[in-house]
């Protein structure tokens, strides 16, 4: 393949993992929420109340700090940052467990940005 065509597949990259990972914010405030509002409904169970605080802050907590990680690497990934590519790869990786769309996306991003021609545009 020839260099423009992959500056639009790692630009597709870049778009992709910005755009899952603005959603993955927005997921982990509803998760936030939603555990907020129903540790209101154990107030009387100890151990429940704090096994919901638990998951409730560790879950959105994860999942905002692995979408921010990929925010910051699609938007590397536009300036073609070294570092980005790697952080992108590792990202998509991880996003390849959330089958089917992470699997999807994980594996295109993964193909993209390991080619030679990719290598070459980030170095």
């Amino acid at each position: 393949m020839e260099e423009s065509t992959m500056k639009k597949h790692v630009t597709l990259v870049a778009a992709l993992q910005i755009g899952f990972s603005t959603m993955g914010v927005i997921a982990s405030l509803v998760v936030f929420f939603v555990f907020s509002f129903a540790g209101s409904f154990v107030v009387d169970d100890p151990v429940a109340t704090s096994v919901i605080k638990l998951i409730g802050s560790v879950l959105p907590a994860s999942i905002f700090l692995v979408s921010l990680l990929g925010l910051i690497g699609g938007v590397g990934l536009l300036s073609y940052r070294s570092w980005a590519r790697i952080l992108v790869m590792v990202i998509a990786a991880v996003g390849c467990l959330n089958f089917p769309f992470g699997t999807i996306k994980g594996v295109y991003c993964l193909w993209t940005l390991m080619q030679d021609e990719t290598i070459k545009l980030f170095n």
